[in-house]
């Protein structure tokens, strides 16, 4: 009796191991299939999204702040505290365009340690996103921006961001789209607090 007991739970423990032994295979073979998959071809078009935020502080207290908005600085008393100059559409547009091609974002690849980046203008940063871009041959399809600030109001400035951001990237302005909407005097932004910005970005193969 204890002889056939023996063998049962050899059998069990043989069945076990049996079955752990291809599950552990199995993932293996995953493993190894992922590792060796080819690189896919490019795709006729690639998206991105991007977004940014930045604090905003009176300018009283802090004189050198300023609001800078897609290049272009605007009347304001408060400024971006920021590494750089702050601009806030500009960041956005430049981790949009690195989403897009899977690079690393805007922090990664020009980080706030370094001081020389420290009061960088952006369109240094949206240059080197375009040779990026460029480099994997893709152009720029169009570009969607969403400004988000309670104050001031981004009307009277959109045409003027437009212009300048289009500049920047060297393209038609009709590549380029500004919206602005307010938080409703909600959280930070409602209230003055901040700004921020989300872009999104259509890069087209050469």
């Amino acid at each position: 009796m204890a002889t056939s007991l023996a063998r049962a739970r050899a059998r069990g423990r043989s069945t076990t191991t049996t079955g752990a032994t291809r599950v552990s295979n199995a993932r293996r073979s995953r493993v190894r299939a992922r590792a060796s998959a080819t690189k896919p071809p490019p795709l006729p078009f690639r998206v991105g999204h991007g977004f940014d935020l930045h604090r905003l502080e009176s300018t009283t207290e802090f004189p050198d702040l300023k609001l800078i908005i897609g290049g272009i600085e605007i009347p304001h008393d408060r400024g971006c505290v920021a590494h750089s100059d702050g601009d806030v559409l500009m960041h956005c547009v430049v981790d949009a365009i690195t989403g897009a091609l899977g690079l690393p974002d805007i922090g990664q690849l020009f980080p706030d340690t370094d001081p020389k980046w420290k009061g960088q203008t952006s369109d240094v940063f949206v240059q080197e996103a375009i040779r990026l871009m460029k480099i994997e041959g893709y152009s720029l399809g169009n570009i969607d921006c969403t400004l988000i600030a309670q104050r001031p109001k981004i009307s009277p400035h959109k045409d003027a961001i437009r212009k300048n951001v289009a500049d920047v990237l060297g393209v038609h302005e009709s590549v380029v789209n500004v919206k602005a909407k307010t938080h409703e005097k909600v959280d930070s932004l409602g209230e003055n607090r901040s700004i921020a910005c989300h872009t999104v970005v259509m890069l087209i193969k050469d």
